[in-house]
Formats: structure tokens, C-alpha cells, sequence
């Protein structure tokens, strides 16, 4: 099971992405923690689980499906809760959810698989806050046990804006900077010499453009001369 890197969204973008996509309401249960294994009860629109978390050196969690009143049932003797909204995006293979937190308190993550132990991590889109990977304290787990973290403010920059409008219009179709990103054969920024080249182009349509007109000219002047009247 992959790692999942967390970091911090900015309130407007994460309202945005609410708006124009379709999420997902979670609330979740948390009991004391364990050694090896701690457990959460899970409630979604469509699925009622029962979460054994993996501890340290644990390689997977385990979840059991439960009746709706039975997920109730647990949710209701648990220690400590959470409520949010989950919102998941596609970039090409890649999955992002956008998590928007109502309980205990008010919240917006972005969360994204982390890599392999072996692999490199993709670059954090222009769009994501900072990162909170490591930070326990913005762990689901935490919030619904522990106080709330700090509050770590995420700045809107035009550049993420329009990553994010690209993402949510279907315009942007690979991770940028990674693998993915090079094999699907997107057009890189024009340099220099494909920009002059582009001029070249341009300037070569219009003189042809220019030449058509000039044919229609004579065709047109001719056209008029043969109906004039002639001249006895």
C-alpha cells in the first residue's frame, strides 16, 4: 500500500473544485490507539466499513464491510470523529482527492499517492499549499484524537489558478515534469527557433493570401472591361 502525501489547499481553490465537481461526504470514527493495530469505523454514501489500521511494520490495512446500522452503532462509541468531504480528481493515471474537513475543524487537504520506496515522488502541482506529509498532526487519525494543528496558510497564485481551471476543463492530461508527462507527446513551450519559425510560416500564408487577392484583382478588372459598353 502506497504512502500518501498530504498538503495544504487554499479555502477558495478547494471551493472551487466543490463546485464544479461532485463529492463524496465520509465520516469516520476513531478508537484508542493500539501497538500493532488500531481500528476506525468508516461511513460514506456507499459503503459502511470497519478500518484495521496497519501499525509500525505493518504492510496493509484490512477492511471489513458492515451494515449501515452497524457502522452507526460504532461510530457512536468511538473516542473521536471527523467529517469531510472527499472530492477526487484524475490526471491522466493519477488520482488526487481533495478533502475538505467540517469536523473537528475546518480544513482542506489534497492528498496524492506517494511513490514507491524505490521510485521518485511526482512534483506537487502549481495549485497545492505546503506539504504536511510529515507532519502527524494533519493525519486523520490525529485530528479526530488530538487537538487541531496550526493553521498553515496556502497563497492563490495565478499560476495554480490556471493549473487548476486546466485540470478541472479536462485541458491538462498528464502529471507535469514527470514520465507520464513525456510519453504522452504534449508540445513543449516553443523556443526561440520554433517561434521564428512560426513568424516564417505566418509571413509565408499571408504573402500567399496577398497574392490571391492580387489575382482576384485582375480577375475582377477584366470581368468589368468585358462588360463595359463598347464605343462606336
Amino acid at each position: 500500500m502506497r504512502r500518501l502525501r498530504h498538503f495544504v489547499l487554499a479555502p477558495s481553490l478547494a471551493r472551487l473544485i466543490r463546485k464544479e465537481r461532485a463529492g463524496e461526504r465520509v465520516r469516520e470514527g476513531y478508537f484508542p490507539d493500539q501497538p500493532a493495530r488500531s481500528a476506525c469505523v468508516q461511513i460514506a454514501e456507499t459503503r459502511s466499513s470497519l478500518i484495521l489500521e496497519a501499525g509500525e511494520g505493518a504492510a496493509v490495512e484490512e477492511r471489513v464491510d458492515l451494515p449501515l446500522a452497524h457502522a452507526l452503532a460504532l461510530l457512536a462509541v468511538s473516542q473521536g470523529q471527523v467529517k469531510y468531504v472527499r472530492t477526487t480528481l484524475s490526471l491522466g493515471s493519477r488520482e488526487i482527492q481533495a478533502l475538505h474537513f467540517v469536523r473537528p475543524v475546518a480544513l482542506d487537504l489534497v492528498a496524492i499517492a506517494g511513490a514507491p520506496e524505490d521510485g521518485q515522488d511526482l512534483p506537487p502541482l502549481p495549485w497545492f499549499g505546503p506539504e504536511v506529509s510529515a507532519e502527524t498532526a494533519y493525519q486523520r487519525r490525529r485530528l479526530a484524537l488530538d487537538r487541531a494543528p496550526e493553521a498553515l496558510a496556502a497563497d492563490v497564485t495565478n499560476a495554480g489558478l490556471h493549473s487548476l481551471l486546466d485540470l478541472l476543463e479536462e485541458r491538462l492530461t498528464a502529471w507535469p515534469g514527470s514520465h507520464e508527462a513525456a510519453r504522452s507527446g504534449a508540445p513543449a513551450a516553443a523556443g526561440p527557433r520554433s517561434a521564428k519559425a512560426l513568424v516564417s510560416t505566418t509571413e509565408t500564408k499571408a504573402d500567399e493570401e496577398i497574392d490571391d487577392l492580387g489575382i482576384e484583382d485582375v480577375v475582377i478588372r477584366e470581368l468589368a472591361r468585358s462588360l463595359q459598353p463598347r464605343q462606336r
